[in-house]
């Protein structure tokens, strides 16, 4: 079986590089792969002439662009990566016959309540970003090719940038720290969710019914406050020297800290459709957490 892999540089890209090795032949391309053949979401059209090159059985989407604040002054740019290249992607899979995996997230809903979202709940971005995320769906959806489209919160890994390796910084720099303590997901590893993929492309060759949209993202719960401490404590214990003290980290609200773009207060995703269809258990988001930044620590 044949994989295009597209996005192979990011925080999950990398991971699928491994987990995706398990089910066929990939093909991973970035935009700036060498050779022929390119992902560049800059050029939506140009993605379809990659796909027909390939002919893979299954595409995976790893790209996006996902720097929040950003898209609101990039809404072009946005669109291009996150809502018209998925729509190519779509129709080129559908042409083809492949299956179309696509990562999108708890961005598409607004924020409100405490209850965790479900994938049938009212969408309501509140971002650009969150906007075109919600229209990549859409047009995926709409295409009637088969694909799994895969909601996630908070995403962090030993590579690239994130949240947790901009924490070890500061925490090193700093000694105070003001973290917003109001808005509250679930921290969710790029290799927990390369593996979760593989495991879900394994089923859905066997079930093709189960094709759809699923919230996949680490149990459990915590504020940005408290996935900071939880960073500080671990690197603490294990021999990291930090200016910042557990006392001298305050937290605040989200009226403290204005972004350009706006942020959901509820990041929760509901992950019980993934775990039932697909016999699947999600562990604890303190778990993938200690091993990114356990990484992180052992890298010079």
């Amino acid at each position: 079986m044949k994989i295009l892999l597209l996005g192979k540089n990011g925080q999950v890209g990398w991971e699928l590089q491994r987990s995706l090795a398990l089910l066929g032949d990939v093909v991973a391309l970035d935009f700036d792969s060498p050779g022929p053949l390119k992902a560049d979401f800059s050029l939506p059209e140009s993605l379809a002439a990659t796909v027909q090159a390939v002919a893979p059985q299954i595409i995976v989407n790893a790209a996006a662009h996902t720097a929040v604040d950003r898209c609101e002054s990039e809404p072009e740019r946005a669109r291009a990566l996150n809502a018209e290249a998925p729509a190519v992607l779509a129709r080129a899979a559908r042409e083809h016959g492949a299956t179309l995996v696509h990562y999108s997230t708890d961005y598409v809903f607004d924020g409100s309540g405490s209850a965790p979202w479900r994938e049938g709940d009212a969408t309501g971005p509140l971002s650009v970003y969150g906007a075109t995320k919600l229209a990549g769906e859409e047009a995926i959806r709409n295409s009637g090719c088969a694909h799994l489209i895969l909601r996630t919160s908070w995403v962090h890994s030993a590579r690239g940038g994130n949240f947790a390796r901009t924490m070890l910084k500061l925490g090193s720099e700093r000694e105070a720290l003001s973290i917003v303590h109001d808005q509250v997901g679930a921290p969710t590893s790029a290799e927990l969710l390369a593996d979760t993929t593989a495991t879900m492309l394994r089923r859905l060759q066997l079930e093709p019914a189960l094709a759809g949209t699923y919230h996949v993202a680490a149990a459990g719960e915590c504020s940005w406050y408290d996935y900071a401490q939880h960073v500080f404590a671990f690197a603490r214990a294990h021999g990291r020297p930090l200016k910042v003290t557990p006392e001298s980290v305050s937290p605040i609200a989200s009226s403290a800290y204005p972004t350009p773009a706006a942020r959901p207060a509820n990041s929760r995703l509901d992950t019980a459709k993934a775990g039932a269809a697909f016999d699947l258990a999600f562990p604890t988001w303190e778990t993938g957490v200690e091993r990114s930044v356990a990484e992180m620590l052992d890298q010079k």
